[in-house]
């Protein structure tokens, strides 16, 4: 069974940084693009960053210049460095495995809590 664990969620001033991890266990990590969602109350889920199992990274127009993904794959860990936060980066993030190679699986983790207030 995969499990995805997200941790680093938290309280932060606008312009303040963050860092979310995501620790994978279950599964062989190289086989999956890793990403990063959030959700915000009363909006759709969206995607804020994703990474290949190349290493190709895509980000939302709206984090660009502000947020880093990567991804260790001895450890099975994918990281999100937010810095420059906005109010706006607000929500719950959630970890995402989307399998790309063999049979196709999705999974999430249970997701962290990010608020950016003064």
């Amino acid at each position: 069974q995969v499990q995805l664990v997200e941790s680093g969620g938290g309280l932060v001033q606008p312009g303040g940084s963050l860092r979310l991890s995501c620790q994978a266990s279950g599964t062989i990590f190289m086989f999956y693009t890793m990403g990063w969602y959030r959700q915000a109350p009363g909006k759709q889920r969206e995607l804020v960053a994703q990474i290949t199992n190349g290493d190709v990274r895509n980000y939302a127009d709206s984090v660009k210049g502000r947020f880093t993904i990567s991804r260790d794959n001895a450890k099975n860990l994918v990281v999100l460095q937010m810095y420059s936060l906005k109010p706006e980066d607000t929500a719950v993030y959630y970890c995402n495995a989307d399998k790309v190679v063999g049979t196709w699986a999705n999974y999430w983790g249970q997701g962290t809590q990010v608020t950016v207030s003064s």
